[in-house]
C-alpha cells in the first residue's frame, strides 16, 4: 500500500525561487579587482533567467556538460543554479590541476562550454589545442570593460550574453534523478574519476548539512565559503546559504589572511568554511594584526584532519567554533560532522576537546561502518582499525565512463579507502589514508597522529609525514616541519620528539625529522604525500 502523497520532485529549482521570493532584498557580496560588487537576490535570479537563456542561444543542449573555470563569486554562484536549472550540468574545474589532467577531464566530460574568469584565461589558452568537445568559452571579464586579448578561439563576453538575453525563462520541470552538477577527484592516484550528482543528491544533502545535526547555517548568518566553488561544490555551502537566504560573501581570488580578515571584519561575517591550512595562517596572522572578528562563530574544517591544537587555539583565543568535517568528492561530500552530543557537555574539557578533534558521527543521510582486510565489520571500540565504507542517498553508485568503479563499489557501499577507527559513541578517527600509512616491520603507523602531534607545538605551523624505504624495516617515517614564522628560530628537535614520546611508542616515531621552508600541497590543499614520496625515495635515514 503506497501512501497519498504529492510526488514532489527534489530538484534545485526550488532552492534558488525560494532565495528570491523569501530574501529577495538580501545581498550577495564578492570581493573583485575594482572593490566589493553587491547585489540582491532578486537581482540574482533575473541573472539566472538570463544566463539559461543565453545558454540556449550559445547552443547548449539538454545534459550537455557546461564547464566553469572560476574563483568564488557571483557570476559562479548565478552557474551553480542557471545551468543544473535549466536541464544542463554544471561542471567545476580545478583551477589548480595540472594541465594534463585539466585537460583529460574537460575532454572525459565532453565540456559543451565553459565560463573562465578573465584571469584565469592564460591556462586554459595552452590546453585549448587538446580540447576536442568545446564549442564556446564565455569570458567573465570586468564589467564595462572589452574583452580582454586571449588566443582562445569562439569567445563571447558573459555581461554581454546576459544583456542580451530575456530575464524571464521558462524553467522546466525536470526529474529529480536528472544530472545536475560533475566534480572530478583530484587524481593523486591516477587519472581523475568522474563523480555525477543527480538533483535529488544535492537537494538531500543540502536539506541534511543545514540543520543543527549539519553544518548549522541560520538565515540569520552572514556566510563566506572559503571552500573553493571549483572544490566538490563548495562542500555545498552556496547552495545552504541560497536556500535560507542568508547574505552570502564570496572572496574572489583573494585569499591571503589579510584579505580574509578584512572581509569578516567589514561584512561581519559569522560562518565560513575552509581547509586548515587557511585557518593556520589566518590565526597566526591575527595574533600580530588587530583585526576584529568577533562576528564570527562557526566554521567547518576539512578536506585533511584539522589539529586538535588548532581546534584549541580558535576556541580559547578568538571564540571561535570549529567544527571537525570529514567527507569526499564521492559523498556530495559531507559524510561526517564532529559536534558534541547533549550530554558530552557535562563531560570534563579534555574530554569534550578529543571528541571534537575526531572527524566526527555520520550525517543525517549517510550510513558507515568499518571493515578489516577479510570484508568483516570491525566493533566500535575506538582501537580497531579498518577501512570506511559508506552509503546513502548523496554518495555515487559509480564513478562516470570509469572500469575503476568495480573495485570501489562493492554490494552497495563505497570503499573510501580511509582507516579509521569507530568509538562506541559513534565517531570516527581518521588513522591514514591506506595509501599513506608507515608500514614499518609489519606494523603500521599513523602519519595522521604523527602531524597533529607535531603541529601541536607553538613553533610548528605545519608538518607531514612519509613513509620513505628502508632495508631492513620496509618503511620507516619521515616528518617534514615548518616552522612558525613569528618564531625566530626552528623549534628545537630534541623537544619535538620528547612531545612525540608523550605518545608514541620509540618505534613509531619519526626516524629523522627535517625543517622545510614548505611543504607542497595539492589542488583541494592537502599535503602532497605522493610529490613528496617521490621527492624522499631516496633519503638516506639516520638510523
Amino acid at each position: 500500500m503506497q501512501g497519498l502523497i504529492m510526488d514532489y520532485q527534489l530538484t534545485l529549482r526550488p532552492l534558488m525561487e525560494r532565495a528570491y521570493r523569501l530574501f529577495g532584498s538580501k545581498e550577495i557580496v564578492t570581493r573583485t579587482s575594482n572593490g566589493l560588487h553587491r547585489y540582491t537576490y532578486s537581482e540574482f535570479y533575473e541573472r539566472c533567467g538570463r544566463l539559461a537563456n543565453g545558454l540556449s542561444s550559445l547552443g547548449v543542449k539538454d545534459g550537455d556538460r557546461v564547464g566553469t573555470f572560476a574563483w568564488n563569486g557571483y557570476r559562479h554562484l548565478e552557474l551553480y543554479f542557471g545551468v543544473p536549472c535549466s536541464g544542463h550540468v554544471i561542471h567545476t574545474l580545478n583551477i589548480r590541476l595540472p594541465e594534463d589532467q585539466l585537460a583529460y577531464i574537460i575532454n572525459h566530460a565532453e565540456d559543451r562550454v565553459i565560463f573562465v574568469d578573465s584571469s584565469l584565461l592564460s591556462v586554459l589558452e595552452r590546453i585549448a589545442d587538446r580540447l576536442t568537445s568545446v564549442s564556446n568559452y564565455v569570458v567573465m571579464h570586468t564589467p564595462g570593460e572589452s574583452l580582454p586579448d586571449t588566443s582562445l578561439p569562439n569567445i563571447v563576453s558573459y555581461e554581454e550574453v546576459l544583456e542580451r538575453e530575456d530575464p524571464d525563462y521558462a524553467w522546466p520541470d525536470m526529474d529529480e534523478r536528472e544530472a545536475a552538477a560533475m566534480c572530478y577527484t583530484s587524481g593523486t592516484t591516477g587519472k581523475p574519476k568522474g563523480v555525477l550528482y543527480s538533483h535529488r543528491a544535492i537537494y538531500l544533502h543540502t536539506l541534511s548539512s543545514i540543520g543543527t545535526s549539519g553544518l548549522a547555517i541560520e538565515e540569520q548568518d552572514v556566510v563566506m565559503p572559503l571552500v573553493p566553488m571549483f572544490h566538490v561544490l563548495s562542500w555545498g555551502i552556496p547552495y545552504a546559504a541560497t536556500w535560507l537566504g542568508c547574505t552570502q560573501v564570496y572572496a574572489g581570488s583573494f585569499m591571503q589572511p589579510r584579505d580574509i580578515a578584512e572581509l569578516i571584519q567589514d561584512e561581519k561575517v559569522t560562518y565560513t568554511g575552509g581547509v586548515p591550512t587557511i585557518w593556520i595562517e589566518l590565526l597566526n596572522f591575527l595574533r600580530n594584526e588587530n583585526y576584529d572578528i568577533s562576528s564570527l562563530r562557526r566554521m567547518p574544517v576539512g578536506g585533511s584532519a584539522a589539529p586538535r591544537s588548532l581546534i584549541e587555539a580558535y576556541a580559547e583565543e578568538l571564540d571561535v567554533e570549529i567544527v571537525h568535517a570529514w567527507g569526499m568528492t564521492e559523498m556530495s561530500p559531507l559524510g561526517t560532522l564532529s559536534y558534541l552530543k547533549s550530554y558530552m557537555h557535562d563531560w570534563p574539557q579534555e574530554e569534550q576537546l578529543s571528541a571534537r578533534s575526531k572527524q566526527g558521527v555520520a550525517c543525517l543521510n549517510v550510513e558507515l561502518r568499518a571493515v578489516d582486510e577479510h570484508g568483516i565489520e570491525v566493533p566500535w571500540d575506538g582501537t580497531s582499525p579498518g577501512e570506511l565504507q559508506v552509503r546513502g542517498s548523496s554518495v555515487a553508485s559509480e564513478y562516470y565512463r570509469d572500469e575503476r568503479s568495480l573495485d570501489s563499489f562493492i554490494d552497495g557501499w563505497f570503499r573510501t579507502g580511509d582507516v579509521v577507527t569507530i568509538d562506541s559513541e559513534g565517531y570516527i578517527q581518521i588513522v591514514d589514508r591506506s595509501r599513506d600509512l608507515v608500514k614499518s616491520g609489519g606494523e603500521w603507523i599513523s602519519t595522521v597522529d604523527l602531524e597533529n602531534a607535531l603541529m601541536a607545538h607553538e613553533d610548528v605551523i605545519e608538518a607531514s609525514v612519509i613513509a620513505v624505504p628502508h632495508l631492513k624495516w620496509q618503511e620507516r617515517p619521515l616528518a617534514l616541519v615548518v616552522s612558525n614564522p613569528n618564531t625566530e628560530m626552528h623549534p628545537d628537535k630534541a623537544v619535538l620528539y620528547s612531545l612525540l614520546r608523550q605518545s608514541f611508542e620509540k618505534w613509531q616515531l619519526p626516524d629523522e625529522i627535517l625543517f622545510v621552508d614548505n611543504i607542497p600541497k595539492t589542488s583541494v590543499g592537502k599535503f602532497d604525500k605522493k610529490l613528496l614520496r617521490e621527492q624522499y625515495k631516496d633519503f638516506k635515514l639516520r638510523t
